[in-house]
């Protein structure tokens, strides 16, 4: 099974903390909103934290589905 990170942009106010937390899956653009690469299984329990320390809750992680 895989995982992937979505953002609310709604709710994100681009902290960027969830790129400091998981700088391998996440880049911030120009104005510090994030920019999701993918997460491999190795870095799922980083995802989790970045997910649990977002100021904003925007940050989710979800269950892939298969295509």
């Amino acid at each position: 099974m895989s995982w992937r990170l979505r953002v609310d942009p709604i709710a994100c106010t681009a902290h960027g903390l969830c790129a400091e937390l998981l700088p391998e899956a996440i880049d911030l653009d120009e104005w510090g909103y994030p920019i999701i690469g993918p997460v491999p299984d190795r870095l799922l329990p980083l995802a989790r934290r970045a997910v649990a320390d977002c100021p904003t809750l925007a940050l989710l992680l979800e269950r892939d589905r298969p295509r």
